[in-house]
């Protein structure tokens, strides 16, 4: 129990850091935006938050539902996987579920949601 407790509280602390390891900068994923060669990006927020505006080509999957959810089923597991939410936890609790579904590559978005919507970056909303 406490090995699973610790765990948690690093993966939350990943989360809320900038470590050029663990996360992709805005202009990064802009830049990847752009090209039209993304990678899978979720955003980990709630649907009130979601609706309200999220990044471009984000699918929507809920933290809370990041170990039941089957969206990613069909997706290579090495693929690129950007999290967010809109300060970090939510988003370092979904990188746990990802990780044991055997995803490699997972990054957080550097600064979140806060971030990104300050900067004026490019939004969707539902």
């Amino acid at each position: 129990m406490r090995i699973l407790f610790l765990s948690i509280l690093s993966l939350l602390i990943q989360a809320c850091s900038t470590s050029s390891e663990t996360h992709i900068k805005q202009s990064e994923l802009l830049t990847l935006l752009q090209s039209e060669q993304f990678p899978i990006i979720i955003d980990v927020r709630s649907s009130r938050e979601f609706n309200a505006g999220h990044i471009p080509h984000a699918q929507h999957i809920p933290f809370w539902q990041s170990f039941t959810s089957d969206a990613l089923d069909n997706k290579e597991k090495q693929e690129k996987v950007v999290l967010y939410c809109e300060h970090g936890p939510r988003a370092g609790i979904a990188k746990l579920a990802y990780t044991s579904a055997g995803f490699k590559n997972i990054l957080y978005l550097q600064g979140h949601m806060t971030s990104w919507r300050k900067s004026g970056l490019p939004m969707e909303t539902q």
